[in-house]
């Protein structure tokens, strides 16, 4: 190997050391491309990033001139709402106030918070386009008498099945609060942007030609009446089965069970009610792998009816188009071929699979689908229904109750004032075991977990003032459902005060039964739960509810009125009345955290009917030690 000529050392002789096998001349062609290949590739580095900087710029110059677009398109629009789009208000009509948002008008004021918005409002006079809010309680009957002029089949119908197009709302107020207009708790908004079917089934209405069934009247038939003490027999039946005999729950007496008060009661009462409805589809089969299979199937429907049921306000804001494709799986279970196959089903679907084949042209996907809009009907308001009801009926929380304990402080020692202030709390929980241990003991009826076949007709959950004040106050305080009506045509509606309106043919009347149901001048402390509340002096049911010295004809309206008055309403009630008398029979039961405060109404689903809570709360229960 030859030595360095120079006899220094660098990259030279390296170079000459490694490439000693190259003539003179090929090396330095080699060099010269080698610099000629980092020229190009340094030309071609520079050019791309001066081309990605042209692209960017490009990009954010499009974004910029899209933009301005928009703004311009909007602009116009907003110009051309400003000039043809808002209402004026003609002679003999309510004061409107469109709002500053186009189309919206004020909806997005009342959405966080429906409760003390309306209240607001009141004071505010603020309105939207086209939907009136009555407000005076005194003049509800105006409106549900009002059979002639307004329509609520209209809406009632749409609100399931058809496209909602609400284009337009009116908003109106009037002196004493006699008229006001809200653009709606949130639900008119949501119902306004709906653009598709929530259930997916066709029209109810006969008007629309799919179906010539009275189904106001099915639901009479079925669901009240005679129909009632069948369903409450089933109903107690299977409330039972799914508390004691089930693996559901595997309460003991040894030690106590910890769960969420909203999955306690989803739990229990969907079960029992799906089965009271669509029956059993294995029968009373005891082999244990049918029995198996039964509660697969039953675990099935109970998980798609969470998952829709959560979405539900979604689909109604139109929020999740492709949610439409949720009721898919509960309805592949309701098919007509399925439910034959069942027992014990009760007389509200074995009619409705009557009338379905012989009075509809529905195919059976749109017959499934209406099975699962009566699944979601019988159950989205009885389940938070439920959970307030025993949540109120066990809470150590009572704010009016520690107003009280401060003021006995002041004469007590606090030793007495503590023992005295538990002993108030606790009046609804033991007012509410005594009554149902006195029906029982009248009964002849004894308590048994061993053997659990308690059985109360409907004259005896009729004899539950208590439990049946504590459900009406729990309702009262979490319900946000809307009663709405749709003009036929231009008429002239008259107030109790007097007073007469012009309403524009399309006009929205709305009774939004909140705004009674926190009315302070119709209940005392009206945000506080008192279970006492609709009792009278002797304990017995209060009737008699007055505003201002007047006595009401509409005080309470959880369940809507009029011909749009729920007809399940007793049935529900029952259910409710069963399941609290069970659990005050057979289980001890306290909040995990006695000082836990009542938990928010999730105002998402305002306008669709009971409201749930937030979040749930955590109690523990065991089975009593003692028989009764």
């Amino acid at each position: 190997m030859p030595a360095a000529a120079d006899g220094k050392g660098g990259d030279l002789p390296l170079l000459q050391v490694s490439c000693c096998w190259m003539p003179s001349g090929s090396l330095r062609k080699t060099m010269r491309s080698q610099a000629a290949c980092r020229a190009w590739i340094k030309i071609l580095l520079e050019a791309g990033r001066e081309c990605w900087i042209f692209l960017v710029i490009n990009i954010i110059n499009m974004i910029i001139s899209i933009a301005l677009i928009w703004a311009v398109v909007v602009g116009l629009c907003c110009l051309l709402w400003l000039a043809v789009g808002i209402r004026r208000r003609q002679p003999g009509e309510p004061a409107v106030e469109n709002g500053f948002i186009p189309y919206l008008g004020c909806a997005l004021q009342f959405g966080a918070n429906p409760f003390s918005s309306s209240a607001a409002a009141r004071r505010n006079m603020i309105a939207g386009q086209y939907i009136h809010f009555l407000c005076d309680p005194f003049s509800y009957h105006s409106v549900i008498r009002q059979g002639r002029h307004l329509d609520w089949r209209k809406f009632h119908f749409a609100t399931s099945v058809k496209v909602l197009d609400f284009h337009r709302y009116v908003s109106s107020s009037i002196e004493d609060f006699s008229m006001l207009i809200l653009v709606s708790p949130s639900m008119v908004l949501k119902l306004s942007l709906l653009p598709s079917q929530v259930f997916g089934h066709d029209s109810f209405d006969p008007r629309h030609g799919h179906t010539t069934e009275n189904l106001h009247q099915t639901f009479l038939k079925t669901l009240q009446g005679e129909a009632l003490p069948s369903l409450i027999e089933s109903m107690m039946g299977h409330l039972q089965d799914v508390m004691l005999k089930s693996d559901k729950l595997s309460p003991s007496k040894d030690h106590w069970d910890v769960d969420g008060i909203f999955a306690f009661c989803y739990k229990v009462m969907f079960e029992s009610g799906y089965l009271t409805l669509f029956g059993k589809e294995l029968g009373e089969d005891k082999i244990q792998a049918q029995q198996e299979a039964q509660k697969a199937l039953v675990l099935n429907a109970l998980e798609n009816f969470k998952e829709f049921d959560k979405i539900f306000p979604a689909l109604v804001q139109a929020y999740l188009s492709m949610c439409l494709r949720a009721p898919t799986k509960l309805a592949k279970t309701m098919h007509a071929e399925n439910l034959s196959k069942r027992e014990n089903v009760s007389d509200l679907i074995s009619m409705r699979m009557i009338l379905n084949d012989s009075l509809s042209t529905f195919n059976d996907v749109s017959k499934s689908r209406t099975h699962v809009a009566l699944l979601w009907a019988s159950q989205a308001n009885t389940l938070p229904a439920t959970f307030w009801s025993l949540f109120y009926l066990i809470s150590r929380d009572n704010r009016l109750l520690e107003h009280k304990m401060l003021r006995v402080l002041i004469f007590l020692n606090r030793m007495t004032a503590l023992t005295i202030i538990f002993l108030s709390e606790s009046r609804c929980y033991e007012a509410a075991r005594e009554e149902v241990l006195k029906i029982l003991e009248d009964s002849g009826l004894t308590v048994d977990p061993s053997n659990p076949t308690l059985n109360l007709t409907r004259d005896q959950l009729d004899n539950m003032p208590v439990l049946d004040s504590i459900i009406k106050e729990a309702m009262r305080l979490s319900s946000a459902s809307m009663n709405v009506r749709v003009a036929k045509e231009d008429f002239l509606l008259h107030l109790d005060n007097q007073e007469a309106y012009r309403i524009r043919k399309d006009d929205v009347i709305a009774l939004y039964p909140p705004m009674l149901h926190f009315d302070p001048d119709i209940y005392e402390d009206p945000y506080e739960f008192k279970f006492d509340r609709f009792l009278d002096e002797k304990g017995q049911e209060k009737v008699n509810f007055s505003r201002n010295g007047r006595r009401l004809r509409y005080f309470n309206m959880p369940f809507g009125s009029g011909v749009t008055k729920c007809p399940g309403r007793f049935f529900a009630v029952y259910e409710i009345k069963q399941f609290l008398t069970l659990v005050l029979s057979y289980f001890d039961m306290e909040l995990l955290d006695p000082a836990t405060q009542v938990p928010p109404l999730d105002q998402s689903r305002a306008g669709l009917g009971i409201l749930q809570p937030t979040y749930d709360v955590d109690f523990r229960y065991k089975l009593r030690s003692t028989t009764c």
